[in-house]
């Protein structure tokens, strides 16, 4: 290094005096040519002494990590110009060294940038060139550059539009999707982690288009063995994509419906997630798009998710229910053909049994079937034992999943034939009557809907038979007097049972 300090001022000199011909020779050349070309001859010789010079410098090691003088990493809570100063010299690094010190330096400004996402703003808004840097070593032929240079870029990405728009600015897309189309598997999933983050706003979904990003990504997602990383940050990347109208068309007519099926087919849950959401995604915005999936393999796959005796994780059947209900609860052929391939028995199944989550995902996938008012849909649902459920989940801790259950029930209670096996079992309504006594000092969402529930069934002989024996009347009378119609509704029900006016006075709400 000592060699290199002896040198520094010699170089400066002749970079002035350079300077300095340059300026004349933008006018008149005070020497006339023959000076200039003396002067010429001059300066091509000092620079001559400067390039051997150099040449020495790094043949001696001085540029390696052996030779180079390396400022110790801040701590945590070090002053900003401490930071701003370590990261100046890591950048330096970039710059003139070799391979090894390259890569290492680049592990530093990783370091930095996980630890605190303040640095990664002295990085980029403070320090001249670093993103030209960052780019510029994102294009290196060694791997172990590669990947430590698109992890960088892929954490400043993360940060928010302003550092994206830096990025930009240096030039990223091009190298970022050279890079995805052919660097090792490491390197392209965080490319396209970045890449992602840059197609988050649908201005630079142009030009990630125009750079060829599209062919590249569903390149990788027909790549045999890519990781579960890999393809969900592509599919990332092409959902964000697919916000413009002609990008998107362009994915249908390249085969990224056919693609996404083929993942669906994979032996990788994570690739079948991913599918799964995109093409729920696709088909959300277009309705041609979701006859298509339909008619195609999505649902058979989507079933067998969901079979209980399969090995998906909780994760995958939230999802396939959340895809099913998209993809098949707007049609009434969809459905029918839901019911015909056992779909009841298994929203029961996890309706009964299984992780809180899947057990919550089923219940809103009743909710919403029985929500399409279809006579028939709701019959199937009584006869596969869907109410004895719901009355269950009227138990549960959760207020939402209350009120729900107690919706379906009114839904499905609205069909006769539902009403009598629900009033066949005694402690059916023993259940809703116990709930009403718990909640009936609150002006819940869920009174309502019990109250509702009992009106349904107020509407047989059995079911007034079975509400006046429960001991209930006396309550609804008390919420009559509030000014509770349901209550005066279902008053009014029981006051033309022959049982209850004969042991109850409350003839006065027949004329209601």
């Amino acid at each position: 290094m000592a060699v290199a300090s002896r040198q520094a001022p010699a170089a400066q000199l002749c970079s002035r005096n350079c300077r300095q011909m340059w300026k004349l020779c933008n006018g008149s050349y005070s020497g006339g040519k023959l000076q200039m070309n003396r002067d010429l001859d001059v300066a091509a010789s000092e620079l001559e002494l400067h390039a051997n010079s150099l040449n020495e410098i790094y043949a001696s090691g001085a540029l390696k990590p052996a030779g180079a003088l390396v400022v110790s990493r801040p701590g945590a809570g070090a002053r900003r110009e401490d930071v701003r100063f370590y990261l100046e010299g890591l950048i330096t690094r970039l710059k003139v060294g070799d391979a090894e010190m390259k890569t290492q330096a680049l592990a530093g400004i990783n370091e930095m940038l996980h630890e605190d996402e303040k640095h990664a703003r002295i990085l980029v808004m403070e320090i001249a060139d670093s993103v030209d840097v960052l780019v510029r070593v994102l294009e290196s032929k060694q791997i172990s550059i590669q990947e430590q240079a698109a992890e960088a870029i892929a954490v400043i990405a993360g940060q928010g539009s302003s550092y994206r728009g830096i990025l930009l600015n240096a030039g990223i897309l091009s190298p970022l999707i050279e890079t995805s189309d052919c660097a090792s598997e490491a390197v392209k999933e965080r490319v396209t982690r970045a890449l992602k983050k840059m197609t988050e706003h649908a201005d630079n979904c142009w030009s990630v288009s125009a750079h060829g990003g599209v062919t590249v990504m569903l390149k990788i997602l027909a790549e045999v063995g890519a990781s579960v990383q890999l393809i969900s940050s592509a599919c990332g990347v092409l959902r964000n994509l697919s916000k413009v109208h002609e990008i998107k068309r362009f994915m249908m007519e390249h085969g990224l419906v056919s693609l996404l099926i083929n993942l669906l087919r994979s032996k990788e849950e994570g690739s079948q997630i991913e599918a799964i959401e995109f093409l729920h995604h696709l088909a959300a915005q277009d309705g041609a798009m979701k006859d298509n999936v339909i008619k195609g393999v999505v649902v058979e796959s989507l079933l067998k998710i969901l079979n209980p005796n399969s090995l998906h994780s909780s994760k995958a059947r939230e999802v396939a229910l959340r895809a099913i209900q998209g993809l098949c609860f707007s049609s009434v052929n969809s459905i029918t053909g839901l019911i015909h391939c056992g779909f009841l028995d298994r929203v029961l199944f996890f309706l009964k049994d299984g992780e809180i989550s899947v057990q919550e995902s089923a219940l809103k996938a009743t909710f919403h079937l029985c929500g399409t008012s279809q006579v028939v849909v709701k019959k199937a649902m009584g006869d596969a034992g869907f109410m004895e459920e719901l009355v269950k989940w009227l138990e549960t801790k959760s207020p939402e999943a209350q009120e729900m259950a107690a919706e379906i029930l009114c839904s499905l209670l609205s069909i006769q034939r539902n009403q009598r096996r629900f009033i066949r079992e005694d402690h059916n309504i023993r259940k809703v009557i116990k709930l009403l006594r718990q909640v009936e000092e609150k002006p819940a969402v869920l009174k309502t809907h019990l109250l509702s529930i009992l009106l349904l069934l107020a509407c047989s002989y059995n079911g007034q038979r079975k509400i006046i024996s429960a001991g209930y009347v006396e309550h609804l009378e008390k919420l009559a007097e509030n000014g509770v119609v349901d209550a005066k509704k279902i008053l009014k029900k029981l006051s033309g049972n022959i049982f209850h006016s004969i042991f109850s006075g409350i003839w006065k709400y027949t004329s209601l």
